[in-house]
């Protein structure tokens, strides 16, 4: 299993929408809207660094009012 975190910038007042949206994409185990830097936090557990892609760079990023990811996987 991989587990990875995506970091979402998001357009302004569109934080609750994306939140919702992206809890829907299969891999994604929980977002959170954070203050800091990013307006969001989604947890992503898969099975390969190549689905890791596939959620972030192609669900997440595709999602009308994202503007940017940053995605970390982790390494434990």
């Amino acid at each position: 299993m991989v587990t990875a975190y995506v970091m979402v910038k998001a357009h302004t007042g569109d934080a609750d929408r994306l939140k919702t949206e992206i809890e829907a994409i299969e891999g994604v185990v929980e977002a959170h809207i954070v203050a800091g830097d990013v307006d969001l936090i989604a947890k992503v557990d898969v099975e390969t660094p190549a689905a890791v892609k596939d959620v972030a760079a192609t669900h997440i990023q595709d999602i009308e009012g994202v503007e940017s990811t940053q995605t970390y996987i982790a390494m434990d």
